[in-house]
């Protein structure tokens, strides 16, 4: 019983605070100037031509309302459709599959560099990889996914040319090459990088202090031996809540990240949706993306808890 509201109680907030999310949604593009019907029909309409469309579109009714109906669609697995009358499912089922693999690539990556170079920051602190490790996760910390691309862009494919600073898509729809998944990838992933590094570190010389990992330097037992069974497991509930954390911003930047590289997921969507003031995709945008965030962070507290109760 007290594991089941160990897992539906998060569960029920997140929900509760996804609804209020999509209600903001709704409420900051409505406040937003122009309209949908607008943007559709260009600015040589008229009244009548307006007034006519935003019938068409539900616009015309109040906010609440439209916010309702498209939340009872959603409910049932219909997101409605665009201001321009393509069907918002099939367009982010067509999408999201790019931006799940930019994602869980940077994820990835994200976990083995900062697994490693946090467990090797822990054991040799005094190393001068170690001093270096300092100033640079700080600033790997520090910099924002759209500035660390626009470093890479110019030093990787404007400065040396080595890499494309644009996706090229083939017929499937996904990047051409592999080398087109690099900068976005890295773009994601470095700020990550930089900031579990940290988490992994401190977590590893907090539990270095416990009692049995004194008594295993005692007994004399090898390094690689006390990091992976007297010190990870212990510190693997924190280390996984510094994923779980990074789950969201790595899925949150990727939205950045596709629009600056040309990338073809859903960012490219959010970002059309918002330029045509159609709040029905930019909402299902938001509700897709935080879902998926959602189960995965539901899929680390599960993990989190079984490292916490195998610790003890």
């Amino acid at each position: 019983m007290n594991a089941v509201k160990a897992f539906a109680l998060p569960a029920l907030r997140r929900v509760v605070l996804l609804v209020t999310l999509l209600a903001i949604v709704f409420v900051a593009v409505d406040l937003l100037p122009g309209s949908a019907a607008r943007s559709v029909l260009g600015r040589e309409a008229g009244q009548a031509e307006l007034a006519a469309k935003e019938h068409e579109l539900g616009l015309d009714r109040a906010l609440p309302v439209q916010f309702w109906q498209w939340l009872s669609g959603v409910l049932t697995g219909d997101f409605g459709r665009t201001a321009r009358g393509n069907s918002i499912g099939d367009m982010l089922a067509d999408k999201f599959p790019q931006t799940l693999l930019l994602g869980g690539i940077a994820l990835l990556l994200t976990v083995v560099c900062s697994l490693g170079l946090g467990c090797w920051w822990a054991m040799r602190p005094k190393a001068l990889g170690s001093r270096i490790l300092q100033p640079t996760t700080t600033i790997a910390v520090a910099v924002p996914e759209f500035v660390c691309g626009t470093v890479l862009i110019l030093v990787f494919s404007l400065a040396t040319g080595w890499l494309p600073a644009v996706t090229i898509t083939d017929r499937s729809g996904f990047p051409a090459g592999p080398e087109m998944l690099v900068l976005p990838v890295l773009a994601l992933a470095i700020p990550q990088i930089g900031w579990n590094t940290r988490v992994v570190r401190s977590a590893l010389v907090d539990v270095a202090a416990a009692p049995h990992v004194e008594s295993a330097v005692l007994e004399g037992l090898p390094r690689r031996t006390i990091l992976l069974r007297h010190m990870v497991p212990f510190a693997a509930p924190t280390i996984v809540a510094g994923y779980a954390t990074s789950v969201g911003m790595l899925f949150g930047g990727a939205l950045v990240v596709e629009t600056l590289f040309n990338y073809p997921g859903v960012g490219a969507v959010l970002a059309g949706s918002v330029a045509d003031r159609d709040t029905a995709t930019v909402a299902a945008v938001v509700a897709l993306t935080a879902i998926v965030i959602m189960v995965l962070l539901a899929c680390a507290d599960f993990v989190r808890t079984w490292s916490t109760r195998g610790a003890r």
